[in-house]
């Protein structure tokens, strides 16, 4: 007994110290690093390490210029243009004519300027309809982008509710679709990403200039173009002097209005619609039991620039005060700003940045000083507007020099790497401090720059967040690579992981999400109600939700119907994830169902659980997100049905190229339709191959030839292999990936002018005379040249060391998200080719993807309402709508591949990107899926690394793989009853 009373002592006693250590570690302040960089000029470059190009740097060159009062109106018709430019009359609105411009189109005006100075660009626009995307201008001042980002300025759309919101038959509200309006707009050309908060600034010379837009995407209407005068806007003190004694009477006093915040009228992109929640106890309105619209914003409303709106009726003039109960439990340690415009005018500089601070529940924000005192908001009598823009703040700066420090590390890693290669011997000294002094130079001004950004964003936030961390650990990185610089080489490959973090960090910490529940506008005599949650309202909350969960499905999506009820429900089952279903069901619920009058029940269900479920008579009617070689497979085990049977499948696969489908088809029938879609581009970095004194290879043989270049630096290539896809998770590690990809093979195989089998699919040609040439040069890439078979290609290519690499296109999304710090360094193109007898370069290029496949069955009725779904799913404004609701949801890294050429024109690629891609699509190839095809794959690739790892004979053995895989091609065919010759 006295031992056991022992033992609970010791243990409350270490529980005691252990929670003294947490409030005294809570307690303690935040390390504050001034210290380190104090008296330093970060502002001063090294030579060869800075960053050129930057709007930073252009307002630092400009600082000493004025900002002159006199704005200038540009005479929009007197111009010079290329492309689509022309005057139209009346379009809609109350402008009387415009300036039409056209996409790829340049227009060129002369200004004359009286003095010289920095000033704003003013443009009232009109986007008319076309792709829904945003449009992009770029901007030469005399013939020259002032700042590299004067060539990404966006303008944004108006999208508002389709129709009313909608109640399935499970009592869940239904949010309406979203359309296009089409409307004036005004607006500064800004940053895109937000970084810069202010409007840019450009300088004119006195006297004459030119001014060009050059367009990149999109067409657009011009009204009035002005080179506007940069005005200081005025501050709350400023602005409640001018509106003093200005209250109003009774009414306004004691107005109150609430305005949901799914109830807003206009926003900037059709993913900022309503959405719901049943987290909290507090959301209004709120349901345990059914999906209630009850809130707007969440993780699509995340970059700056975007913005929605709200329409309010106040009764007459006066001074109110605005409510806003918003949540941000999405970034701990950070926080999400709002610009505050009334009527589209920020009222006053206060309101260009209002702060939620991070939240697990809502907080109801007053719109006050910081002293809790709310602002008083002067407003006429009648309608106006709220909007809400998401900006970064004070945050936008610090992420600005956190860009430009991961771009700068780049660059330090890629000049060591030149010395050191990629795996620096850790016992050979490189005395780096002795041949390369600016890099250590470069490495401790860094490091300080560093340690301030850590300051900054502590000193915004009011704590260390996680994401901010991997700035500090670089710090301490080059700090120790200062003192010691032996550790370079030691550190090397943790030094490249650490930049890649940051870089990481920085896209992270770039997300300004936030969820608006309601607002409240409320006269100056009235104190609006705080919602908050408190502990027994949460307990009911959480005790409600548990009765609830044993009696609703929360699992249903949408309308769910009786499949043994009057009519048929056809049965769609989804494979890829549980966003994808919700988005499809409300698209057929909204769309579908009640254009067609046919029912439709969406599940999904993992892909491993088909099979079963056909073979067990439970299988859907129709699945989408299937392999590629699936639809020939569950056919020739009598488990598909031919689509050639519908009188309209040639004009369904019109809206298709051919080799998207050649998979799907067998002996002139056709099992599926093309969903998704990828093939390969080759993506370069501008910058190191312009260091490099290269031009992009147009063909292999080019590529061949500035290999010796590449590689002399300590670069490399990346072409995909059977060994090691880049793509794989295993893919930075020294293990080969289970996951071969075979993409460059095939193409190389199409190029030399071989095929994968014979006319008649009885067997493999890649023992022909074609496809032992484009086998044995494939394996010569790996092992004469010695291009790497194991690589991250992002990484890489984002740090440089891989400036040329064939990559699925949709890496371009990818970049674009993960990689801000390079943007404008790269571009992608067509992949190199093969030239031919007659001087021509044949770039035949594999193409793969996800297929739409109906299941077998001897209904009749129901094979004719699966075919109804299966062509309004493959039509293209479906596949555009679903493409858009999916980027908006998951981010512009998730793009969706759609195969529909139609579609794909219409999703958020540039013109010029959509010129490229046109381009290697149409030269794209489909490889036939036969019976025993699985083995075809599987023994190129053991063909192939055989060949890397042995370093046998190429020719025999892809002959002998050949004799495998024709036994099997011959076994298969023999067991489905079909000729073997």
């Amino acid at each position: 007994m006295k031992k056991t009373s022992k033992t609970i002592l010791i243990v409350a006693g270490v529980v005691a110290v252990v929670a003294l250590l947490c409030v005294l570690l809570s307690l303690r302040d935040v390390d504050d690093f001034h210290y380190k960089y104090e008296g330093t000029d970060l502002t001063a470059d090294v030579q060869g390490m800075e960053r050129t190009g930057t709007y930073t740097n252009y307002l630092n060159e400009h600082a000493a210029d004025e900002k002159p009062s006199q704005s200038i109106e540009v005479d929009l018709y007197d111009n010079q243009s290329e492309g689509d430019v022309h005057e139209e009359n009346n379009p809609e609105g109350d402008v009387d004519k415009a300036l039409y411009t056209g996409t790829s189109s340049k227009v060129t005006w002369k200004v004359n300027v009286p003095k010289a100075g920095l000033y704003n660009l003013y443009v009232n626009y009109f986007l008319p309809e076309s792709r829904g995307v945003p449009a992009e201008r770029s901007v030469l001042i005399n013939g020259q982008a002032p700042f590299e980002d004067a060539r990404n300025i966006t303008f944004t759309r108006i999208w508002t509710n389709g129709g009313e919101v909608k109640v399935d038959n499970q009592g869940n509200e239904i949010r309406p679709s979203q359309v296009e309006v089409f409307d004036w707009q005004s607006a500064y050309f800004r940053d895109d990403m937000g970084f810069i908060t202010e409007p840019y600034q450009f300088y004119f010379e006195q006297g004459e200039n030119e001014l060009t837009l050059e367009a990149e995407n999109e067409p657009m209407l011009i009204s009035s173009l002005e080179i506007k005068a940069i005005e200081n806007e005025k501050i709350y003190k400023e602005y409640a002097a001018e509106f003093s004694g200005k209250d109003g009477g009774d009414a306004a006093k004691s107005f109150i209005q609430t305005i949901q915040g799914e109830d807003s009228t206009i926003r900037s992109e059709s993913s900022l619609y309503a959405k719901y929640d049943r987290s909290s106890p507090t959301t209004v309105p709120n349901s345990v039991t059914t999906t209630v619209l009850n809130y707007v914003g969440g993780d699509s409303w995340r970059s700056s620039g975007q913005w929605i709106e709200w329409d309010i009726e106040v009764p007459e003039d006066g001074l109110y005060n605005i409510m806003i109960k918003g949540r941000q439990n999405y970034s701990r340690g950070s926080v999400s700003n709002r610009k505050v415009l009334i009527d589209g005018e920020v009222p006053f500089k206060e309101l260009e940045e209002v702060s939620f601070p991070f939240g697990n529940d809502w907080d109801c924000l007053e719109l006050a000083d910081d002293n809790g005192t709310p602002y008083n908001i002067y407003l006429t009598k009648g309608s106006h507007t709220i909007r809400l823009e998401a900006t970064l703040g004070g945050i936008g700066e610090i992420l600005e020099e956190l860009e430009d420090s991961t771009y700068r590390l780049n660059q330090i890693y890629r000049r060591i790497l030149v010395y050191t290669g990629a795996t620096p011997d850790q016992y050979r000294d490189y005395h780096i401090e002795k041949t390369y002094p600016e890099i250590m130079e470069a490495m401790d001004l860094e490091s300080k720059r560093l340690y301030k950004i850590v300051d900054d964003m502590v000193a915004y936030s009011g704590q260390k967040a996680d994401q901010i961390a991997s700035a500090q650990t670089v710090a301490q990185q080059l700090e120790r690579f200062c003192a010691k610089p032996q550790k370079i080489t030691t550190e090397f490959t943790t030094f490249k992981d650490n930049i890649t973090a940051l870089g990481t960090a920085s896209l992270n910490m770039s997300d300004t999400k936030l969820d608006i529940d309601y607002l409240v506008v409320s006269g100056t005599g009235v104190q609006p109600k705080k919602d908050k949650a408190n502990f027994a309202t949460k307990s009911w909350h959480e005790i409600k939700s548990f009765i609830a969960s044993f009696f609703v499905d929360y699992n249903a999506v949408g309308d769910v119907y009786d499949a043994n009820g009057s009519g048929n429900v056809v049965k769609v089952w989804v494979l890829t994830g549980r966003d994808q279903g919700t988005i499809l069901k409300s698209m057929v619920d909204d769309t579908f169902t009640p254009e067609s009058g046919v029912k439709v029940n969406v599940e999904i269900v993992a892909p491993d659980a088909l099979l079963n479920a056909v073979l067990a008579g439970r299988g859907p009617n129709v699945v989408l997100s299937v392999g590629a070689d699936q639809p020939v497979n569950y056919a020739l085990r009598g488990a598909a049905e031919d689509i050639t049977q519908f009188d309209d499948w040639e004009e369904v696969l019109s809206h298709y190229s051919k080799s998207s489908y050649e998979q799907y088809g067998l002996d002139g029938h056709v099992y599926g339709i093309p969903e998704t879609q990828t093939f390969n581009v080759m993506f370069y970095r501008k910058d190191v191959l312009e260091e490099l004194g290269l031009e992009p290879p147009q063909t292999w043989k080019e590529l061949i030839e500035m290999l010796p270049t590449i590689q002399g630096n300590n670069l490399s290539v990346g072409i995909p292999t059977a060994a090691g896809s880049s793509g794989a998770a295993t893919a930075s590690t020294a293990i080969m990936s289970n996951m071969p990809d075979l993409s460059m093979y095939f193409s190389l195989l199409y190029q030399y002018g071989g095929d994968m089998y014979n006319e008649a699919g009885t067997k493999t040609t890649v023992n022909t005379e074609a496809g032992v040439k484009a086998f044995d040069e494939y394996v010569r890439y790996f092992n004469d040249y010695g291009i790497p078979t194991i690589y991250d290609f992002v990484s890489r290519f984002r740090s440089g060391e891989m400036p040329i690499g064939v990559a699925p296109y949709s890496t371009y999304n990818t970049l674009m998200v993960s990689a801000p710090e390079i943007r404008g360094l790269w571009d992608f193109t067509l992949i190199p080719g093969t030239k031919q007898a007659d001087g021509t370069i044949d770039r035949s290029d594999f193409i793969t993807g996800n297929a739409t496949m109906m299941i077998r069955t001897e209904d009749e009725s129901l094979r004719k309402d699966s075919w109804e779904f299966m062509k309004w799913w493959a039509n293209a404004d479906t596949q555009v709508r679903f493409g858009r609701e999916i980027e908006a949801l998951l981010g512009s890294s998730a793009r969706y591949a759609t195969a529909n050429r139609d579609a794909f024109k219409n999703l958020s690629w540039s013109a010029e990107d959509i010129e490229v891609l046109d381009d290697q699509w149409d030269q794209t190839v489909g490889i036939r899926e036969v019976p025993g095809g699985y083995f075809t794959g599987r023994h190129i690739s053991n063909a192939i690394r055989k060949v890397i790892n042995e370093k046998v004979d190429s020719r025999e053995t892809i002959i002998d793989y050949s004799i495998m895989i024709d036994e099997e091609i011959e076994k298969k065919r023999k067991e489905f009853g079909m000729p073997i010759e």
